[in-house]
């Protein structure tokens, strides 16, 4: 299937690693050119190695706990270089825990690194899709928009946030031709997964490999999805044949999510 995105203009947000760098790749596969986000530059340059040469990639190096810093990094790109017809975001989720455990300082610093970063992203790229009449958003988000997941309080709580933020600007951008979609990863071999089932263990008292083994058993497909097959759902919400497809949240979880 000839996606029609060759030589579209990409930002991938957290793509030094797991989803973020299997959807970088797959997008420069493509013949997208791709920026890529994150706050380690040396990972960054080691990625952009990875990339396909056939096409202009490059990188911003920005944190988005310091979303001021973010808003002109991104401003400050736009003017000197080019805009964007896609954009990617894709941030780590916050730490595990009881919602009743979390300090306000948590909620903060994980509304500020989803919602707001997504936000300020957002306005700065929309009046570029506007004038090409072709754009993609593409929030990575969780299963737990949809049925939220023990043992993760404030990620179940921003997680909710972004989908209904999601929802809200796909209803105000879709006259230009531009969508805003969810992809919501289920157990995904990523760090952020091992982090999930090390404190899993410690705190059920059980080894890894009981955790892991859990996790496996309920999902229908028994087994861990690989970044790429999450990536390969979010290029295609990023192409020009789902253009139809606005404001939704799809699964990529091997049918865990009970829900609808």
């Amino acid at each position: 299937m000839n996606l029609n995105i060759n030589n579209k203009y990409a930002l991938v947000c957290g793509s030094t690693q797991g989803i973020g760098k299997a959807t970088a790749i797959a997008l420069a596969e493509e013949g997208v050119n791709v920026t890529l986000m994150a706050r380690n530059e040396q990972k960054l340059k080691a990625v952009l190695e990875e990339l396909p040469k056939q096409r202009s990639h490059s990188y911003i190096v920005a944190d988005f706990s310091n979303p001021g810093d973010l808003k002109t990094k991104i401003q400050d790109f736009i003017n000197n270089n080019h805009g964007f017809h896609i954009v990617i975001n894709n941030t780590g989720g916050p730490k595990g825990g009881a919602l009743l455990s979390a300090s306000i300082e948590e909620f903060e610093s994980a509304f500020t690194m989803h919602l707001k970063c997504n936000h300020i992203l957002a306005q700065a790229t929309i009046p570029f899709m506007k004038k090409e009449e072709f754009g993609r958003i593409v929030n990575v988000i969780s299963t737990s928009v949809k049925e939220p997941i023990p043992g993760l309080g404030v990620s179940n709580t921003t997680r909710g946030a972004v989908g209904n933020w999601s929802k809200t600007l796909a209803l105000e951008v879709a006259p230009f031709g531009i969508t805003v979609n969810n992809i919501l990863p289920g157990f995904t071999e990523t760090g952020r997964l091992h982090e999930i089932i090390e404190n899993k263990a410690k705190q059920q008292n059980i080894t890894v490999e009981e955790v892991v083994e859990t996790m496996k058993n309920s999902t229908p497909a028994k087994r861990f999805a690989s970044p790429s097959e999450v990536a390969n759902a979010i290029v295609f919400l990023a192409s020009d044949k789902a253009s139809y497809i606005n404001g939704i949240n799809i699964p990529v979880d091997g049918g865990r999510t009970k829900s609808l």
